[in-house]
């Protein structure tokens, strides 16, 4: 019989929803708890999402800066969050896009290159057809874990 190795991560990127807190406590847990255990690099990203930007908002540059702020507040708070849990090397990550999976699929996890996707559950009813978290599992090419 082969020996188990363990499996470890060394890069884990959290994906946070700005309006499902508590979703995002239970993947800041588990993602948390793995980059301290295993001294991994962790990722806290978050996407402005074109559904949250109308016509006048994207004529209008401050409103655009106000809801960009907005989500760095909402990531920086996570960070922030991450740090004095103990992980010591983590990474703010904010972008816009229109579907929040593909930005995350198609730009994000490029960018950072992670091992492991940590995401939340999503609400009950929040995306209507599809779950963000259900999308980013099956279409990820790394491995991802969905905390209720």
């Amino acid at each position: 019989m082969t020996e188990v190795e363990p499996l470890t991560f060394k890069r884990i990127l959290l994906t946070i929803d700005a309006d499902d807190p508590s979703a995002n406590e239970a993947a800041l847990r588990y993602a948390v708890t793995q980059a301290k255990t295993f001294h991994a690099e962790l990722g806290i990203c978050s996407v402005l999402e074109g559904d949250d930007i109308n016509i006048y908002d994207s004529l209008t540059p401050k409103k655009l800066d106000e809801k960009r702020a907005a989500l760095n507040q909402v990531i920086d708070h996570y960070v922030t969050m991450a740090e004095d849990f103990g992980v010591s090397d983590v990474t703010a990550i904010a972008s816009e896009g229109g579907d929040i999976d593909d930005e995350i699929l198609d730009t994000i996890i490029p960018n950072f290159k992670p091992d492991l996707l940590v995401c939340g559950a999503d609400k009950d009813g929040e995306h209507h057809f599809y779950s963000i978290s259900v999308k980013l599992a099956k279409k990820a090419k790394i491995s991802v874990i969905v905390v209720r």
